[in-house]
């Protein structure tokens, strides 16, 4: 018997099967991180110093972390997308004229605590409901990008000029870069299925008469439908930013990307895609490369390559857009992240 067939058919079930289903999610969540510690420092013997377990626990920790909060977001997008018509969605940021909406969106993204593997699901949400590619990408660029968590601890340990450069900084890359991509006119590079929902494989229109249990039926499908065509690119880009996090030492930053050298800000940006965090989690490593003497323009310039152009987001975006849109993004983003890096090196002496 298949998921689908063991929803409950009453309403009452079906409300019943989302907390529990929510509650399956938050615990394995929670728990995460204490089982793969166990696993492999107790039943193992594994040392928690070790470079090698740093890089399976890594890889096992975020590999499952990844999931789960793809899961949960998919189906709640998923859900949530099936009660909001296509003209409701234009009327709050399509129906706005460009530079505006980027601005909603990118405001959106600030409030919305997605990293930027998830805030994937969330873009398609947003483009099969009809809002404009261009504002859509200032909210996937956003939402990871400026996170409160990162803003908290920037104002602690940088105080409130750096934070609010961050801010700033964040936001207006977010706005532009889906200006620009809005201005190429680069629907036609979106993959189809992203424009279709679907409920029992066929297309169908959400603009109302769906019952709970067909909505719930619609989440889980699209959260198989879309995990079966992503997992293996994200295992390979989670392993990637698994072996780089457990074998890139600080050294090896402030030998390659210190003071001093005209190119710091474009080989921090490089050696910050291949990694996958989200900004909180990059802090520790920021705090401890600043006291080791490297450009504040230069930290912030990785901390947002990492969590805006990290590889296991565009390994997630390949399955959504097409080569020519994600180079456009790329060099889009990457371009404002470099003029974000140089020009804080400037105003900032180290």
């Amino acid at each position: 018997m298949s998921v689908l067939e063991k929803i409950p058919t009453s309403k009452r079930g079906h409300v019943t099967f989302l907390v529990a289903f929510a509650a399956a999610i938050v615990l394995a969540y929670r728990t995460n991180g204490w089982v793969w510690n166990h696993l492999l420092y107790n039943a193992f013997g594994m040392s928690p110093t070790s470079r090698l377990t740093e890089t399976i626990h890594f890889f096992f920790f975020d590999s499952v972390k990844i999931g789960l909060l793809l899961i949960g977001i998919i189906f709640t997008v998923t859900v949530l997308r099936s009660y909001m018509s296509v003209e409701r969605t234009r009327a709050l940021l399509g129906g706005k004229r460009q530079g505006v909406g980027n601005v909603m969106a990118a405001g959106l993204g600030v409030i919305t605590p997605f990293c930027s593997c998830s805030a994937v699901p969330a873009f398609i949400g947003f483009v099969a409901a009809g809002v404009p590619l261009g504002v859509t990408f200032s909210f996937l660029i956003a939402s990871p990008l400026v996170n409160e968590i990162a803003v908290g601890m920037l104002f602690t340990l940088f105080g409130w000029q750096i934070a609010a450069i961050y801010i700033g900084a964040g936001l207006l890359i977010a706005i532009i870069a889906g200006w620009i991509i809005g201005r190429v006119k680069a629907e036609r590079w979106v993959e189809p299925f992203v424009f279709e929902t679907k409920l029992g494989g066929q297309i169908i229109d959400t603009t109302g008469g769906l019952t709970l249990e067909q909505r719930i039926q619609m989440g889980l499908e699209e959260v198989g439908s879309i995990l079966k065509k992503i997992w293996p690119y994200l295992l390979v880009g989670i392993g990637l930013g698994a072996t780089i996090h457990g074998w890139a030492p600080a050294d090896f930053f402030l030998k390659y990307a210190g003071k001093g050298n005209i190119f710091g800000v474009l080989i921090a940006v490089l050696i910050g895609i291949p990694l996958y965090s989200n900004a909180a989690g990059i802090m520790p490593m920021i705090q401890a490369l600043h006291e080791k003497g490297l450009p504040m323009g230069t930290l912030l310039a990785f901390m947002m390559s990492v969590v805006a152009l990290s590889m296991p987001e565009m390994i997630l975006l390949r399955r959504v857009l097409k080569p020519q849109l994600l180079a456009v993004f790329v060099a889009v983003v990457g371009s404002g992240i470099l003029i974000v890096g140089y020009l804080f090196n400037a105003l900032i002496p180290n």
